[in-house]
Formats: C-alpha cells, structure tokens, sequence
C-alpha cells in the first residue's frame, strides 16, 4: 500500500496524508519540509499565513529534491484578511513568501461571524481559482450552516474542509454535510491536539495518545498510538495532516500504509467519541475579525 490520492471536486488530487507545520517556526518548518519530501517520501505540505512559516515551507521546498509540480501545497487565508480586496492582497503576500507561483489548495481559515464578509471573501477565492493561481479553493473550520450559506451562493463550492477531527470529536454532521455536496473532509489535530492545554471554551488536553484502548490496539499491530489514529483517519476516507518538525517521527507518520484496523478496532475507537475538542468552536471564535 501507498499514501492514496484523493479527488476533488476541482478535478484535482491531494495525497491523503500530508505534513501539518502549525506552531513550528521558520527554520523548523523549513527542515521539516525538506526531511519530509527528501527523506521520508510525502508529497503534502500544509501551512497557513497565520502560522507565520510560510517563508520556511518555500524555502524547505526550494531546497528539496522534488519538483514542485509533485508537491500538494496549501496555505490559508488569516481572518484580518477576509474582504474581496483584503483576501486578494493577502494571496499574493502567501505566494511571494512561499515563492511559488501558484498553490493547490487555498483555504479560508475561520468562518467570521459576518456572513456578508465571508461571502465576500469567497467571491476573492473564486476569482484566485479562475485565475489559476490556486488550483483548488476551499474553507476551514465550517459548520453545516457555513457550507449551507455556500451552497445557496451557488458558483463554486469549496473542494475541502479542514476542521478539528478526531476519535473524540468525529464530526459526523459535518462529514454528512460535505458528502452531500462533494466536499471533502480533512482533518486537523488529527492525534487529538496537544497534551498540555486545549485552547477553546470548553477544550480539554488531549488524551488520545495515552488513551488505553489506542494504545491496546497499536500493540496488536506493533505500532504507536499515533499510526492507529492516522490510520483510523484513513480508513474513514479522511484526508489527515499530522504536524511534527521531528525526524523520526515525520518518519513513523507516515509508515502507516503495511497494516489495515480490523473492524473489532475501529468498533473500540468508536466508544471514544465524546464531542471533546482542543481548539475553539467555530461559532464562538472570532479571533482576529476585520474591523
């Protein structure tokens, strides 16, 4: 088995795994990004203006042996940007940090809470898609309403959502919503976010990697907690960017594709879902919101 392209609904492909670089800081991100496609075989590199590491992706990309027409990049639109105008500008600010001409997949990060902005802001991302620069567009963090407000819009609609997805949040509304109209579903903090602090009103810690039934499940397997839960990811036909800077386990995010979670696993993994986040609900963060 090999990491499998998915199709979007723009016609192209994305590998279904791919490298997740939040928090991480230039020099990092551009190690990260060099090991990962050099060294460990990815060919999916996520990022987002807001992380602030788009110049360290394009520079890991620039320094890799791999052409950049066999590499998947996407990047975000931060909130402050959102507007038609504002949106346009912050395009052509990612593109010259990352120093491409294009990339295939751009994503509003968060739905404001000001839907004549947001649509705006669409209007900005179709235009990017026609022009070619970006050759997939696409929203983050959108609940059934966000992508319903999309959907009565008519023109494109997004070819992803990216949201918080894991065994302890497994989204299905969201998942259902998408599938009705061709979206797919990608998932951040995949491994159930960090282990310090969850970030949002209600969040927790995450748990997942020590979680007894995960961990019980990679011993049958021989592997860690982390490689069960990306390959729950992909075995339900979510696309999953698992974020580290870390050689070896850059690595070992990847070795997933030699074994298969039996039913009686996945079964067990679906006790877990709880509705607990890490991050923010969508429709209580309006961080970083244009005036």
């Amino acid at each position: 088995m090999s990491n499998p392209d998915i199709t979007l609904n723009s016609g192209t492909t994305i590998p279904q795994l791919g490298l997740g670089v939040w928090q991480a800081t230039n020099d990092e991100t551009e190690h990260a990004v060099r090991f990962a496609l050099d060294d460990a075989g990815y060919r999916h590199i996520d990022t987002a203006a807001a992380y602030g590491n788009e110049e360290g992706v394009g520079r890991g990309i620039a320094n890799s042996s791999v052409a950049r027409e066999d590499i998947f990049l996407t990047t975000k639109l931060w909130n402050a940007d959102q507007g038609y105008e504002p949106a346009l500008k912050a395009f052509d600010t990612s593109i010259d940090k990352l120093g491409v001409d294009y990339v295939d997949l751009y994503l509003i990060h968060w739905p404001l809470q000001d839907n004549d902005r947001l649509l705006r802001t669409w209007d900005a991302l179709e235009k990017i898609a026609e022009s070619g620069r970006a050759k997939a567009i696409g929203v983050c963090n959108f609940e059934p309403h966000h992508l319903q407000l999309l959907v009565e819009r008519g023109g494109l609609l997004p070819a992803v959502d990216q949201v918080e997805l894991h065994p302890h949040l497994t989204q299905h509304a969201i998942r259902d919503k998408a599938a009705e109209h061709g979206i797919k579903v990608e998932s951040w903090s995949p491994l159930g976010g960090t282990s310090n602090a969850g970030w949002g009103k209600a969040s927790k810690p995450n748990t997942l990697l020590t979680d007894p039934i995960i961990t019980r499940i990679g011993d049958r397997h021989s592997k860690t907690a982390a490689q069960v839960l990306i390959r729950w990811h992909l075995q339900n036909g979510l696309i999953v960017i698992p974020k580290s800077v870390h050689d070896a386990r850059i690595a070992q995010n990847i070795d997933v594709f030699d074994f298969e979670l039996t039913d009686l696993d996945l079964s067990e993994i679906d006790t877990l879902d709880d509705g607990t986040r890490v991050g923010a609900h969508p429709d209580e963060l309006n961080i970083g919101a244009p005036n």
